[in-house]
């Protein structure tokens, strides 16, 4: 039953929990729904803007148009003989509006190697294919198969395969080329049995050792809910609860710079005393950690009015008395870019997109 409300309190559909509002705000429950809203467009506020769980957006101020959210979820093992699927994979097509961290459990109640690296993760299934939302050396498009969409201008529904979804670092094609135009319904999963942990990725493995014992992570006994557990473990320990503190999680990209910036970075922190400079190469560009920058430009556990930067990760901004205001937010996240160009020479870029700042 599709649920549409007038003037709609958006605090429980942003994680951030700013008190705005939207003009319109429209859940269906399946596409033939989801069609009709179209259908009848001219008799929504505009623009249209669609969201999952709210978990990576900063709105700025009360939505002047339509706010769209799906309630379609479902959770389903594809036949998968008709379908070119490498021997030892299995397909499941998930629901957009599924929790994606239900769909995490979900794997790991059945068996299923793919997700269990981004357990914990905010936000709903068909925002990870948007986002290609990652963590501990995977990413969502490392074992999506295919993406089901409605097309808004031909109103039809067609399926992207991962080849043409052009992810890359906290990107997709759904965030530039397509952005606006599709509305992702479904998503098709390639998971496996065959045991695969990642686990070479910062302190993963060291940490699973040590909450396993080296036997069962050198003697391949690890399964997809231990390696669950361990990650619900870390973030846990990093990152605020959303249910008791406001936040978009990470909040800013790991900035890829040149090696002569890396180079200014490393002298700095040699000249300052800073330590070594955590990098990781990526072809002719570095990446490195925003947190460290932030960090070291004294942010980690500062507040700034009713915002703050979280004491235990400076990737992730807060609100901290439930009470911090859009501008609040957008005042300490420049305050942090200029702190980090002016002390390493470089520009950090927020992941959180901000809205109604759409185009």
């Amino acid at each position: 039953m599709m649920d549409i409300t007038r003037d709609k309190d958006l605090r429980r559909f942003n994680t951030f929990r700013m008190d705005v509002k939207a003009a319109c705000f429209i859940e269906y429950g399946s596409l033939e729904e989801l069609d009709s809203i179209f259908a009848r467009a001219q008799e929504f506020p505009q623009p249209f803007f669609h969201i999952g769980g709210g978990s990576n957006l900063l709105f700025t101020g009360d939505f002047p148009g339509t706010i769209l959210h799906s309630g379609i979820k479902f959770i389903e093992v594809l036949d998968s003989e008709d379908r070119d699927v490498p021997e030892g994979k299995t397909v499941v097509r998930v629901g957009a509006g599924v929790v994606f961290d239900d769909f995490c459990l979900w794997c790991a109640g059945k068996g299923f190697w793919g997700p269990e690296n981004l357990s914990l993760i905010p936000g709903e299934v068909g925002a990870s294919a948007v986002q290609n939302i990652g963590a501990y050396g995977r990413e969502a498009g490392d074992f999506i198969l295919e993406v089901e969409c409605y097309d808004t201008q031909d109103r039809s529904l067609v399926r992207i395969p991962v080849g043409e979804c052009n992810y890359a670092y906290r990107d997709s094609f759904f965030k530039r080329e397509g952005k606006g135009r599709y509305i992702v319904t479904a998503v098709d999963f390639l998971l496996t049995k065959e045991y695969s942990p990642v686990l070479d990725y910062g302190h993963v493995r060291e940490s699973a050792v040590a909450a396993y014992g080296p036997g069962v992570v050198e003697g391949c006994r690890l399964t997809p809910g231990l390696m669950r557990d361990l990650v619900v473990s870390i973030r846990g320990g990093k990152l605020p609860d959303p249910k008791e503190t406001g936040s978009a999680g990470s909040f800013f990209r790991n900035p890829f710079v040149s090696e002569e910036v890396y180079s200014n970075v490393e002298r700095i922190a040699g000249k300052e005393g800073l330590g070594p400079v955590p990098h990781f190469p990526a072809g002719n560009l570095v990446k490195i950690p925003a947190a460290w920058l932030i960090d070291k430009c004294g942010w980690k556990g500062r507040k700034e009015g009713n915002a703050g930067v979280w004491h235990n990760q400076p990737l992730v901004l807060v609100n901290l008395t439930g009470e911090a205001t859009p501008d609040e937010i957008m005042t300490l996240e420049n305050k942090i870019i200029s702190s980090v160009r002016e002390r390493f020479g470089v520009e950090l870029s927020p992941e959180v997109e901000h809205v109604p700042n759409i185009q």
